[in-house]
């Protein structure tokens, strides 16, 4: 099941947007990444495992 990290849920001053969809690994390495780069983080293993444990299932929606 594809993973969604989005900013949204964490205040911060620059009311960030992003969501981050796709395999977890993917979604916690870009994660990290635009921790880093935008909001000033240090990547480390914690910071990686704190986004991963704020992951969601991605819902998909059916039309019929």
């Amino acid at each position: 099941m594809r993973k969604v990290a989005d900013c949204r849920e964490f205040p911060s001053e620059s009311n960030c947007s992003l969501c981050i969809t796709g395999e977890e690994e993917e979604v916690v390495r870009a994660a990290a990444e635009h921790a880093v780069s935008v909001h000033g983080h240090q990547d480390s293993k914690e910071l990686r495992d704190q986004i991963r444990a704020t992951l969601k299932d991605e819902l998909v929606l059916q039309h019929t």
